[in-house]
């Protein structure tokens, strides 16, 4: 029985962790490299490094930082924030990043996609998607950090997506971002059932139980937070254990 995964996510904005609600209101929430080194020693399956304001400010993912925390980890190593050629990735691998993050370059041209699967392989390449549910029932994909709206419906573009060669899904819902509430259950069963390929849950997480609920309820194959982690309201090996304690598959 294949595990299940739990990602810690630092999102970062001037070098810090941060964390935010619904994509607003950021806080601070830390010291990366330290509290990467933490997760890697408390047993966490991988690391996501999202560096949130990179497409905003029109810049590249910080390097330095990246090779900074992969030298303090063991453990898969995911990165993404201004990615938008075979060389943006190349850097990143070389400073140390096992699998890349795309997500609005890869929605303005799709043909990256199949770029970096052709160079990297699919199991390199994560499409990350920022969806939010509107008053008329549909998700619809965000860019830019989730200031922009698009006309695209979530299910739509991360079919699109696979078919062009990415090998897993970051799915992030901004109604549910830093809320505590829960993930988005529907959407989540909705991509996971669909897809071929892995699915990350993303946004909600508040207690253990929200864990459980995506894993059994939305057969997501991962699940990422951010803020119950660096907070210390969780720590990754009382997780493990709860869920494994449900017959939820974990690496312990």
């Amino acid at each position: 029985m294949l595990t299940k995964r739990i990602i810690p996510c630092l999102d970062i904005k001037d070098g810090r962790t941060v964390k935010g609600v619904n994509f607003e209101h950021i806080r601070d929430a830390g010291d990366p490299v330290e509290l990467a080194a933490i997760y890697a020693q408390e047993g966490a399956d991988e690391l996501v490094f999202l560096d949130i304001t990179a497409t905003v400010e029109r810049r590249k993912t910080l390097c330095q930082l990246v090779n900074k925390i992969s030298r303090h980890i063991n453990i898969p190593f995911t990165v993404g924030g201004g990615i938008s050629s075979v060389e943006d990735v190349q850097v990143l691998l070389q400073h140390g990043a096992d699998k890349i993050s795309v997500n609005s370059s890869a929605f303005k041209n799709p043909s990256l996609i199949s770029e970096l699967a052709k160079e990297f392989g699919s199991q390199c390449v994560v499409l990350a998607i920022d969806t939010k549910q509107e008053a008329d029932g549909n998700w619809y994909v965000y860019l830019n950090g989730g200031r922009t709206k698009t006309e695209s419906f979530c299910l739509d573009w991360a079919r699109q997506g696979v078919d062009l060669g990415a090998g897993e899904i970051l799915l992030t819902s901004m109604n549910n971002d830093g809320t505590k509430q829960g993930f988005a259950l529907d959407i989540t069963r909705e991509l996971s059932t669909q897809l071929s390929v892995p699915v990350i849950a993303s946004g909600g997480a508040g207690n253990m139980q929200h864990f459980a609920d995506v894993f059994e309820q939305s057969n997501a194959d991962a699940a990422l937070a951010a803020s119950i982690f660096h907070f210390k309201e969780i720590t990754v090996p009382h997780l493990k254990q709860y869920l494994s304690k449900k017959g939820i598959a974990m690496r312990l």
